[in-house]
């Protein structure tokens, strides 16, 4: 998966961080970024053995915008499972079922890993699309980075096929606006419409809708926002 960006947040150790350039190496992915990471010497080359040319490349940035700029999905990863439908922050798919997904999807997929000790943080969980968990015992459900990282890539090689048109990043952007605008239209409580948002934000990133599928729910959207206002 050519088009896929890894993007480790506040890495810790750079004993994982050479790691995880190793298993980059093993499934062909180049495209590393560091935020704010621990410093990257001698101890991270050993790990990193054949992948050493994806350290040499990988890119250091102070903030996950900058790492995320010009990604059109954002996938997270989080050991922690959150039961029942209401919190919609922390419900992921499988990383087989993510793979799966991204069958031959062309556009430009950041994929987060966040510090060994506490994960992403609630604010970094909101910027993402979907989340995604690997299964694993509930009385220890957290792997390590450098493991849970190769496991996503394993799966991500077993999933290469074609697949229809995905929309690009304007579209996606200006169908969050227009549902935002209908929340906004119908006096939706204006404590609940992050939560909503995200909400919905996630059920597209697990559908990931060709650029047809997004047009038409842009086309309804944008058709209902003009209604509710005129009637008002």
């Amino acid at each position: 998966m050519g088009n896929a960006r890894i993007v480790l947040v506040r890495p810790k150790f750079e004993g994982n961080v050479g790691a995880i350039a190793r298993s980059m190496a093993n499934f062909d992915l180049d495209e590393l970024y560091l935020v704010d990471p621990c410093g990257i010497g001698d101890e991270a080359y050993r790990r990193s053995k054949h992948g050493n040319a994806v350290l040499d490349n990988a890119v250091t940035v102070g903030t996950l915008d900058e790492a995320l700029d010009g990604c059109f999905l954002v996938a997270g990863t989080s050991g922690i499972v959150t039961k029942g439908e209401k919190n919609y922050v922390r419900i992921p798919i499988t990383a087989a079922e993510f793979a799966e997904r991204m069958n031959g999807y062309h556009e430009k997929v950041a994929i987060l890993f966040g510090p060994e000790d506490t994960g992403l943080f609630q604010d970094e969980l909101e910027r993402c699309d979907v989340l995604i968990t690997i299964p694993a015992s509930d009385s220890y459900p957290i792997l390590n980075l450098s493991h849970a990282a190769t496991i996503v890539f394993y799966e991500l090689s077993e999933n290469v096929a074609a697949a229809p048109t995905p929309a690009d990043d304007d579209e996606k952007e200006r169908m969050m606006s227009f549902f935002d605008e209908l929340l906004e239209c119908i006096d939706y409580p204006e404590q609940r419409r992050l939560n909503t948002s995200v909400m919905f934000r996630r059920l597209i990133g697990r559908a990931v809708p060709t650029k047809w599928e997004y047009q038409t729910i842009l086309g309804v959207f944008g058709d209902a926002s003009k209604l509710i206002g005129r009637g008002r």
